[in-house]
């Protein structure tokens, strides 16, 4: 046996552990709840030098996953983690990786997947996999899951199968324990063996074509072997764990049972609820019960002989499901068990459960009912009931949502706070008034009151936008923290018609509803003199993974704002780093330390991609100059109803992750705004205008006054990041000189 040591970490830190002691070549990866932890504590373990995995983040999870196929195509150990909705973005490449035989291994983190959204862990997301041809190894507890990611990467190299680690969010991924590992890492290393791939795409004297176009009869080969490999894995993956248990004494199995030898009833059931339900089956044993509990470490392949053979001499079985594949009437696992036992042509009793959807909690007391239904299945020889949610309530007969405010009137809600003229000479708008002290007769579309965190930058950029837009508007917020603290069900802090939409799509998905805005004016559908004005509201990164449907709707030039608060990271999940975090920047995936200095690139200059496009207007703001910002607002409405799409940014604090003070956050703004980090200007039908110079008003400041507002860049002032600094002050006077020379140009 080999020597190991006993850590208190949680599943989510020992896969991150386990990919650390292999010591991959890349993880391409991209934040999501409850899965991030994995890449923030392998680039802390990297910022320590404690290993030399690459790690890309990606525009978003199907970037992500390409960036991992593509790594793999080199013939290198690739890595990734992910969870929920993040798995079903990325769901398009997961036949492409097992379809051209590419070994890896990619962590899923159990989640809900919505809408509506919830962040909790059930099995909603992994089931989405079960066809996608990998294998699918499922982890109760944090000691699998490391145990379970280092058999996995032996089992994949293997068969040429990459390899899905599962584990319960929140739960699993959580939940810290004693557990151990190995004390050395070239122990791991030399169990897993070296990888040498038949075919990879750097050997220039064996030059080959991956992912070929591939029609019949060629294809129902191709998918025949990889049925094959399937077969291979469901002997090898035996083999492996027999193999691990040799080396470290923690023996596994496909299929798991407890107190099954003689079981008349049981329970099915995966994950960390199985444990819960041992102790359940060990409270009837002592009344005297004939009942157990089984569970699968392997989802695919299906091990469905050393299942039979462990249910065969139960009379009925309940399937506690954490996830239901709707009007199946069962979740996967209750069909997957169901077709055994017609295989095998079993009669045994088999009644499903809809348990623990979004997390809910799963006690002994839920355990023990489920189990004694299945010994009254037993006995009566009969299930009354095969299909079942576990849990659910009755909702209050004739209930109807409570209006807390009076629909906003147009005439509410156009008090002509701004004059948008058009200036004939130039032919562009001018804008008169738009002051602060006028601003108090628009009433608040955002109403007081909402989850965010004191000093948050969001409802104060948020209502300074609709200060400036008179009128009916419907808002579109992509999930972010401006989502998440706004709309807890059954409340939302709106006076005006909101949707949300998932990071990647929130420009796609207002475009479609300003066209049919559009359409049913357009077909007398809708009363006359009815208009809105719709913006989507984006931010915590929202265009990054949303910045290829945010160009698209530009390029189609829809009649709508696009309003970015920048808050330099994706601080819903906990402060990633965006491509909008400074660079040199400590985030949870940019630590600093002996190896590494916080964030590698340069903050991206999204208003002047969205330039590129050539849309009507394009706008910064800061809360730090109010009277600017209303101003261009009213702007933006002109332009975004008559000509087509406006983009506008505002720089917004975060100083929970920021690290400043919540009560100077109009201080560290207008700080950003006079070090040009931030600079405020408008580029109005291709003509750039600078509305506010720092050089004129003699008030420039250098980037380091900004950087050591926050406890995020502060370091950077020390002396060892000198250059580093200097390279940052040298990109912002860059681009502050390259605006001032637009801003000169009749053309540009």
């Amino acid at each position: 046996m080999v020597e190991q040591k006993v850590v208190f970490e949680s599943g989510n830190e020992l896969a991150a552990y386990a990919a650390k002691q292999i010591n991959y070549h890349i993880m391409g990866y991209y934040p999501i709840t409850p899965s991030t932890k994995i890449a923030e504590h392998l680039d802390l373990l990297k910022a320590d030098g404690d290993h030399d995995v690459e790690m890309i983040p990606g525009d978003g999870e199907h970037g992500a996953a390409g960036i991992c196929y593509g790594a793999t195509t080199g013939g290198g150990r690739v890595f990734n983690a992910t969870s929920a909705n993040g798995l079903l973005y990325a769901l398009e490449q997961l036949p492409v990786q097992s379809g051209t035989r590419l070994p890896m291994v990619l962590n899923v983190v159990c989640r809900t997947v919505s809408g509506p959204l919830s962040i909790k862990g059930d099995h909603s997301d992994i089931m989405y996999t079960l066809n996608a041809g990998w294998i699918i190894l499922f982890a109760k507890d944090p000691q699998r899951v490391y145990d379970m990611n280092l058999c996995a990467l032996k089992v994949a190299e293997k068969v040429k199968l990459p390899v899905i680690v599962a584990f319960d969010g929140f739960f699993t991924s959580h939940q810290k324990r004693r557990t151990e590992v190995f004390a050395d890492d070239e122990a791991v290393q030399t169990f897993i063996g070296k990888y040498t791939p038949e075919y990879h795409l750097l050997d220039p004297n064996k030059p080959v074509t991956m992912g070929s176009y591939m029609n019949e009869p060629d294809l129902i080969n191709n998918k025949f072997q990889l049925h094959q490999a399937m077969n291979e894995a469901r002997e090898y993956i035996p083999k492996v764990l027999k193999e691990y248990e040799a080396l470290t004494g923690r023996g596994y199995t496909p299929v798991e049972g407890y107190q099954m030898e003689d079981a008349e009833a049981a329970l099915f059931i995966i994950g960390s609820s199985y444990d819960t339900a041992r102790l359940a089956v060990d409270q009837l044993r002592n009344e005297g019960k004939k009942v157990g509990v089984f569970t699968l470490n392997v989802l695919r392949p299906w091990y469905s002989e050393a299942l039979f053979e462990m249910i065969k001499n139960t009379k009925a079985i309940v399937v506690a499901d954490r996830q239901d594949s709707y009007g199946a009437n069962g979740g996967n696992m209750s069909m997957e068990l169901k077709a055994t036992l017609q295989d095998y042509k079993s009669l045994i009793e088999v009644t499903t459960y809809i348990y623990g959807l979004s997390g809910k909690d799963f006690y002994v007391e839920d355990a023990v009912k489920m189990l004694n239904q299945a010994l009254q299945n037993a006995e009566q020889q009969k299930a009354e009931t095969r299909f079942f949610y576990y849990g659910i309530y009755k909702g209050t007969p004739g209930y109807k949502p409570q209006q807390f405010f009076a629909p906003l009137t147009k005439e509410e809600t156009t008090p002509g706070i701004c004059k948008v003229e058009l200036d004939e000479t130039t032919g562009r708008y001018k804008v008169k008034g738009g002051l602060p002290k006028d601003s108090t007769k628009m009433p608040k579309r955002w109403a007081p009151g909402s989850g965010a965190c004191p000093g948050c930058g969001i409802p104060v950029n948020v209502n300074l936008l609709l200060k400036g837009i008179e009128g009916h508007v419907v808002l579109l917020f992509q999930t972010g923290c401006g989502m998440v603290v706004t709309t807890p069900y059954p409340s939302t802090s709106f006076r005006v018609s909101y949707v949300h939409n998932l990071f990647q799509n929130g420009a796609a998905t207002l475009s479609g509803l300003v066209e049919m805005f559009h359409q049913k004016q357009k077909r007398g559908e809708l009363p006359e003199g009815d208009d809105f004005t719709f913006v989507m509201v984006s931010g915590d990164g929202g265009l990054d993974i949303g910045m290829g449907p945010a160009i698209g709707s530009a390029l189609r030039n829809h009649k709508m704002i696009i309003f970015e608060y920048d808050n330099g990271g994706y601080m819903n999940t906990g402060y990633q780093l965006s491509y909008a975090t400074p660079k040199g920047a400590k985030t949870s995936t940019s630590h600093v330390g002996p190896a590494q200095a916080g964030k590698a690139t340069y903050h991206k200059d999204t208003p002047m991609i969205l330039a590129a496009t050539n849309i009507p207007y394009v706008a910064t703001v800061a809360e730090s100059h109010p009277n600017d910002f209303i101003k261009k607002a009213a702007k933006a409405q002109k332009y975004a109803n008559e000509y087509g799409m406006v983009f506008m940014k505002a720089l917004s604090a975060c100083p929970l992750n920021w690290g400043d003070n919540p009560r100077y956050e109009r201080s560290v703004i207008e700080t950003a705004v006079n070090s040009c980090y931030h600079p405020l200007y408008e580029i109005e039908q291709g003509i750039t205008t600078i509305t506010y110079n720092p050089e004129r008003k003699k008030k420039k400041l250098s980037i380091g006054e900004f950087f050591k507002l926050m406890g995020r860049t502060k370091h950077l002032l020390k002396p060892e990041y000198e250059n580093l600094l200097m390279g940052v002050q040298n990109e912002v006077d860059r681009r502050w000189e390259r605006l001032k020379a637009r801003d000169e140009s009749p053309l540009l």
